[in-house]
C-alpha cells in the first residue's frame, strides 16, 4: 500500500511491518498501546501465578526450610531479570523488539506447560498434598531436575520478553510529536499498572487455589493466560510501529575504548569539538547509524580521544577506509558516556530492589505465621500482596491526576517540575518507612505468638491484616521508584540502546534478589553462632525477623544519602536538534486542553 497524499509520517524514524515509514494515522498510538498493555497483563498473570506462591511450593511440596526456600526464590527471580539482558541484547542488535518478544513468549509458554505437566504427573503426590496440613512425599532427582528446568525455562522466557515489551509499547508513541510525546510518558505508568493488575488475579484467585493445594490447577491457568496473551500480541502485528535493530552495541563500546587507548598520548586539539570526527556523512560507517546524534559533553575526557582526528586518520579518510577501532564518531563516544553516567544511579536502585523482593519471600512467610482466619475463611498469605497492587493503582491515579498537575502549575519558568530522579528519591524514602512498619508488625506478631508450636502456620493471634500497611507502602514506593526508573532509563539511553535501558530496570530487580539472597545467608550464618536459632529460623517464633527488617531500613537510609549525591552529579543526555522540539512539546503540554488530557487518562 502506497502512502496517500496528505498522510503524515512519524518523525522518530519508526517503520511498519514491511519496513516502510510509519503513517501516523493508522499505526501505533493507543490502539497498539492497549493491545500491548493487555498482553503485558496476561503475561504477568501467568508469571506471578507461579512466582507469588513459589516460596510456599518449595516449603510444602519440596519440603525445603524457610531460609533455603527464600534464597531459592530470590535466585530464581534474580535469574529472570538477568535474562532480560539477553533479550535486550538480541533486540537491540539483531532481532528487533517485536521478534524478540514473540520468540521469548513462546519459550515462556513451553516452560509453563512443562511445569504444569510435571506438577500434575509426579510432583503433587499424594494427590491433594501441598496445603497447610498435608505434606507431599519425597521426590527423585529426576523429578526435582524437571521442576527446576521448567521454572528456569519460565525465567528465560519472561525475562527475555519483559524489557522489550515495555520498549515496544513506548515505540508506539512518537516523542517528536507533542501530544504523542505526552502519551508516551503516560504509557509507562499504565504499563506498570497493567503489570500489577495482571498479578492481582494471581495473588488472589490463583493464590487461593494454590494455598489449598491445587497447584496443578493454578499452573494450568497460568499457562492458558500466557497462550491467550501470545495470540493477542500476534493479532496486533499490522498495527505496530517498529525500530530497526542497530547492530551489536558491545562492539561499538569496545571500539571506543580501544580507539581511546590507542590515542592515549594524543593531545586534545586546539579547536576542541571542531576537530573531532562527526561520522560518515554518507552513512558508510555503521556505528553512526544508531539514531539521532548526541551533543558532546565534557565528562570522561579520556574517551574523547577516540574521536580525535590524527594525521593517520586523515589519510584513512582520503582513502575512504576509516578504521572504527581507531576513529569513532562523537555520537558513538557519547553513547559510552551515557551508559557510564547511568551506572551510579543504577547501582543505587539495587538496595531498593532488596526491599521489594521481600514481598515474595519473607513477607509471605511472616504472614503464614499470623492469624489468617476471617470467620471460616482462611486468607492465603501471598494474597496480601493485593494491598500492594491496589496501592500501586491508587498512587498512579494520584500522581497522574493530582500531584503532577499541581506540581506543573506551580513550577517556575525553566524548571522541569518533578523529574524522574526526584521520584526515585521519594521511592527510597517510602521504602525506609515500609521496612520500619514491617519490623514493628513483626515485634507485635512475636508478642502474641506461641513459641512452643510445632507447625507454626497461624501460630500468632495477631491478624494478617496488620501486614496491609507494609504492603501498601511498598506499592506507593513502586510508583515513584519503578515507574520513575522505566521512564528514566528509557529517556536517558541512546536510540540504539532503548531495550538495554529497560533491561537496566529489570537488572536492578535481579541484583536486588541476589543481594537479598546473600544478605539472608550472611544473617543466618552470623545469627546462628553459639547454637542460637538465628534471626530467620524455620520456626519464626523463635527468631528475630524484625531485626532483619530494621537492618534493611538502615541500609536503605544509607543508600538514599549516596543516591542524592549521585543524582546531583548526573547530567542528562542531550540530542542535537532536540532542544527546540522539547520547548515546543512543553508549550503544547502546558496549553493542551483538558478534553485531550481526559481522553489520555481514560485509556
Amino acid at each position: 500500500m502506497k502512502k496517500k497524499e496528505g498522510e503524515e509520517e512519524t518523525r522518530d524514524g519508526t517503520v511498519d511491518y514491511y519496513g516502510r515509514p510509519s503513517i501516523r494515522s493508522n499505526s501505533g498510538q493507543w490502539v497498539a498501546g492497549i493491545v500491548i498493555l493487555l498482553n503485558q497483563g496476561l503475561a504477568t498473570l501467568a508469571f506471578f501465578g507461579v512466582g507469588v506462591n513459589l516460596v510456599l511450593f518449595l516449603t510444602r511440596v519440596l519440603q525445603q526450610n524457610n531460609a533455603d526456600a527464600a534464597n531459592n526464590v530470590s535466585k530464581w527471580t534474580g535469574t529472570v531479570y538477568i535474562f532480560s539482558l539477553v533479550g535486550a541484547f538480541l533486540s537491540d542488535s539483531y532481532w528487533g523488539r517485536y521478534k524478540t518478544c514473540a520468540i521469548f513468549q513462546v519459550i515462556f509458554v513451553i516452560g509453563l506447560s512443562s511445569l504444569s505437566l510435571s506438577s500434575y504427573m509426579f510432583l503433587i503426590r499424594p494427590r491433594g498434598c501441598g496445603d497447610e496440613v498435608t505434606p507431599c512425599g519425597s521426590h527423585s532427582m529426576m523429578e526435582i531436575t524437571m521442576f527446576y528446568f521448567s521454572i528456569y525455562l519460565i525465567a528465560l522466557g519472561y525475562g527475555g520478553y519483559q524489557p522489550n515489551i515495555a520498549t515496544l509499547g513506548a515505540d508506539q508513541f512518537d516523542e517528536e510529536h507533542p501530544k504523542e510525546g505526552y502519551s508516551k510518558i503516560a504509557f509507562f505508568s499504565y504499563f506498570y499498572l497493567a503489570l500489577n493488575l495482571g498479578s492481582l488475579f494471581s495473588n488472589t484467585i490463583l493464590g487461593y487455589f494454590e494455598d489449598e493445594g491445587m497447584w496443578a490447577l493454578g499452573f494450568w491457568a497460568s499457562t492458558g493466560s500466557a497462550i491467550i496473551g501470545l495470540i493477542l500480541f500476534l493479532v496486533g502485528t499490522p498495527r505496530y510501529r517498529y525500530f530497526k535493530p542497530t547492530g551489536n552495541p558491545l562492539s561499538r563500546f569496545c571500539q571506543v575504548l580501544v580507539a581511546a587507548t590507542k590515542k592515549s598520548s594524543v593531545e586534545a586539539p586546539l579547536r576542541g569539538r571542531e576537530e573531532m570526527y562527526d561520522g560518515d556523512s554518507e552513512g558508510k560507517n555503521a556505528s553512526v547509524n544508531t539514531g539521532r546524534r548526541i551533543v558532546h559533553t565534557d565528562e570522561f575526557k579520556f574517551l574523547d580521544k577516540a574521536a580525535y582526528i590524527t594525521a593517520r586518520d586523515l589519510d584513512d579518510k582520503k582513502q575512504d577506509s576509516v578504521n572504527p577501532w581507531r576513529l569513532c564518531p562523537v555520537t558513538q563516544v557519547e553513547e559510552v558516556k551515557c551508559i557510564l553516567r547511568l551506572m551510579p544511579i543504577w547501582l543505587c536502585t539495587i538496595i531498593y530492589s532488596v526491599v521489594f523482593t521481600q514481598m515474595a519471600s519473607l513477607f509471605v512467610e511472616q504472614g503464614a505465621a499470623m492469624n489468617t482466619s476471617v470467620s471460616d475463611f482462611k486468607i492465603p498469605p501471598a494474597s496480601m500482596s493485593s494491598f500492594d497492587i491496589l496501592s500501586v493503582a491508587l498512587f498512579i491515579f494520584l500522581y497522574r491526576r493530582v500531584l503532577e498537575p499541581v506540581a506543573n502549575r506551580f513550577k517556575k519558568n525553566g524548571s522541569k517540575g518533578i523529574t524522574e530522579l526526584h521520584r526515585m528519591g521519594i521511592g527510597l524514602v517510602i521504602a525506609v518507612i515500609a521496612m520500619i512498619a514491617a519490623g514493628i508488625v513483626e515485634c507485635y506478631r512475636l508478642k502474641y505468638a506461641d513459641k512452643s508450636c510445632t507447625h507454626c502456620d497461624g501460630s500468632s493471634s495477631l491478624s494478617i491484616f496488620w501486614q496491609a500497611p507494609q504492603y501498601s507502602l511498598i506499592g506507593a514506593s513502586e510508583v515513584f521508584m519503578y515507574v520513575g526508573q522505566l521512564e528514566f532509563f528509557n529517556a536517558q539511553t541512546p536510540d540504539g540502546l532503548k531495550s538495554f535501558g529497560s533491561a537496566l530496570c529489570m537488572m536492578s530487580m535481579s541484583m536486588g534478589n541476589f543481594v537479598s539472597s546473600l544478605l539472608v545467608t550472611m544473617v543466618v550464618k552470623i545469627s546462628t553462632e553459639d547454637h542460637m536459632p538465628g534471626w530467620i529460623p524455620r520456626n519464626l517464633n523463635k527468631g528475630h525477623l524484625d531485626r532483619f527488617y530494621f537492618l534493611l531500613a538502615a541500609l536503605t537510609s544509607i543508600d538514599l544519602v549516596v543516591y542524592i549525591a549521585c543524582a546531583k552529579w548526573y547530567k542528562p543526555i542531550q540530542l542535537e536538534g532536540k532542544d527546540e522540539m522539547q520547548d515546543m512539546s512543553d508549550d503544547d503540554y502546558d496549553t493542551e486542553s483538558e478534553e485531550e488530557r481526559e481522553k489520555d487518562s481514560k485509556v
